[in-house]
């Protein structure tokens, strides 16, 4: 086996990855959410005959967007890297048990 794959695992990167991944879904689904907010707004404004305004995209649609799937993305990154930690510390421990001479 690598060398890699027979490393212990490390459980004060954890917080890390957690914080990395929810940031960066949580800014992809604000940019994602703020595109489709200004094209609602834009087109509402169309219909109506008034002027659009752009704020509502952002206060009611984006950012209560973002903050749900930061949320979510926050407790399921959370609970998959707990997992993952406690299953390689599993198996680490497996691996020690059946060659204890590494």
């Amino acid at each position: 086996m690598a060398e890699s794959s027979l490393r212990k695992p490390r459980w004060y990167l954890i917080p890390l990855r957690v914080l990395l991944v929810t940031v960066v879904v949580t800014l992809l689904s604000f940019a994602v959410s703020l595109l489709l907010g200004i094209l609602g707004v834009i087109l509402a404004a169309k219909l109506k005959g008034g002027h659009a305004n752009m704020t509502l995209a952002y206060r009611d649609v984006a950012l209560p967007v973002a903050a749900m799937v930061g949320t979510i993305v926050l407790i399921s990154a959370l609970v998959m890297e707990i997992r993952h930690y406690r299953q390689a510390k599993a198996l680490g421990q497996i691996a020690d048990q059946m060659h204890p001479a590494r």
